[in-house]
């Protein structure tokens, strides 16, 4: 005979996943998503997470993670009905702290890491304006950035008129 505990209005509800990913496009990203964690603990919140991406990635078989960053974790997990290897590595100094996922024969997927203890409304931002091309301004607004001269394609003509070939 099997038994079970018997469920309790007291038991916690699962944390919502915050995770937002950039919308699918043509173009390769630097990051392709923004991950904001409960906590620093890689065995809890490593699987809600990988359980939340969209089937389109693939099954993730490799994370790497800043080593200083997260808690001690062994070298792979079972998630989801399969392994997952873990890698720590030392993040690059002044670099914002990301998580790389990796999936055989898809590829590799960058997601920015909002540190646990960021306010609401800061990770909020972070989130907001990560994935977006548009710069915010001042007063908060997001304002699309102003061309310059690395980003104009040759022989376009900006809102200032003047086409950046020029006459001979």
């Amino acid at each position: 005979m099997i038994t079970t505990a018997p469920v309790t209005p007291s038991a916690l509800p699962l944390s919502p996943v915050r995770l937002r990913l950039a919308p699918h496009g043509a173009l390769p990203r630097r990051i392709d998503g923004v991950w904001w964690p409960h906590s620093r603990d890689l065995l809890t919140q490593l699987p809600e997470m990988l359980a939340a991406l969209p089937s389109a990635w693939g099954d993730i078989t490799g994370v790497t993670v800043d080593a200083a960053a997260w808690s001690a974790a062994p070298g792979r997990m079972f998630v989801a009905n399969q392994v997952v290897r873990l890698h720590r590595a030392p993040a690059p100094p002044h670099a914002p702290e990301r998580v790389v996922l990796l999936s055989p024969g898809i590829g590799r997927r960058d997601l920015l890491v909002v540190p646990p203890d960021t306010t609401e409304g800061a990770a909020a931002v972070l989130m907001a304006t990560a994935l977006d091309d548009r710069v915010p301004d001042n007063d908060g607004e997001a304002r699309t950035p102003r061309p310059t001269a690395t980003t104009r394609p040759r022989g376009r003509v900006w809102p200032t008129g003047r086409g950046t070939r020029t006459r001979r």
